[in-house]
């Protein structure tokens, strides 16, 4: 694939009015499910990984790899993006093994509950733009917080602070960040809303607002996976214990394009499908041992989901 940063996709994805799925990944064949999705829809792709979350002891090994196996793919644009980058260190070894995009969450304090203030986002969000600069990389901040818990921060669940639209245009001009996480009501997390309801509770009006008074910056949605019951049914039926909840339907996810949102990320639907295949064939195969047999059916499950969520954003065909 075109190695290419968050900037240069996302306006391709504005000029043409889809968005772009921003996949989590954290082993290599997790990034080649990707890979191989974008390849077969003719998608522009967003792989991205989570400073400590990976199957590998040796972060700086995987990286590495991990770039070198997008850069292998051709003919379809891809970004190597850092997602939920927690410091100022994580963002410049990820530039430094060149990624082409890193996200920095200065919304709340570090390992902690408590948002950050305005001014502490707006210090360490502006410190790593500076710090990509000389690489040409982009950066994506968030404003507000995502509800719901991250990957890897065990025992922190946030509630929903909102972003604020005077706010979002302060903190652009500020920091000079090319994307921003804006919160609009979603949650991270296999387990989102415990009602139905809450799947429809994006705020497109905010959504639109402040795409309205930043036109010039791509707006993205976090903690926006759709939590498929027939995943976590099979999960359960084969010996899981995933709590059934709902996720941000396609149809609000559809809208939230419609209103300005350029990049959706995406992990809680793929790592379900993936342990849904999985789970299934072990139980349903209990004498097979070879890893190679085990991988197949996982991987294929993680990559019909993110065909799946290419076509539903709109982004198949368009690379």
């Amino acid at each position: 694939m075109t190695l290419q940063t968050l900037r240069t996709a996302l306006a391709a994805a504005e000029a043409g009015g889809y968005a772009v799925g921003a996949f989590n990944v954290s082993s290599i064949d997790q990034a080649i499910a990707v890979l191989d999705a974008a390849a077969a829809e003719r998608s522009p792709v967003i792989v991205q990984a989570i400073a400590g979350m990976s199957a590998y002891d040796d972060e700086s090994r995987w990286w590495h790899r991990l770039r070198g196996l997008v850069a292998e793919y051709g003919g379809v644009p891809a970004v190597l993006h850092l997602d939920h980058g927690r410091t100022y260190d994580d963002c410049v070894r990820a530039i430094d093994h060149g990624f082409t995009s890193v996200m920095i969450d200065a919304s709340r304090t570090s390992g902690t509950d408590e948002p950050a203030s305005f001014a502490d986002n707006v210090a360490l969000t502006r410190r790593v733009v500076e710090a990509a600069a000389p690489s040409g990389a982009s950066v994506e901040g968030e404003l507000g917080t995502i509800g719901g818990a991250e990957a890897g921060i065990a025992g922190v669940l946030e509630e929903i602070v909102f972003a604020d639209p005077d706010q979002a245009v302060e903190f652009v001009e500020q920091t000079g960040v090319d994307a921003l996480a804006v919160a609009v009501g979603t949650s991270h997390g296999s387990v989102k809303f415990t009602d139905e309801a809450g799947g429809q509770r994006l705020r497109l009006g905010l959504i639109a607002e402040i795409k309205g008074r930043l036109p010039d910056t791509f707006l993205v949605l976090h903690g926006s996976s759709s939590v498929p019951a027939e995943a976590v049914a099979a999960i359960n039926a084969h010996g899981g214990e995933v709590r059934p909840s709902y996720g941000i339907t396609p149809a609000q996810k559809s809208e939230g394009i419609a209103a300005g949102i350029r990049k959706i990320n995406q992990g809680t639907d793929s790592h379900l499908a993936w342990s849904a295949a999985l789970r299934t064939f072990l139980q349903d195969n209990p004498a097979v041992v070879e890893p190679s047999e085990q991988l197949r059916p996982a991987m294929g499950g993680f990559r019909a989901m993110v065909t799946q969520r290419m076509r539903e954003f709109g982004s198949s065909g368009r690379a």
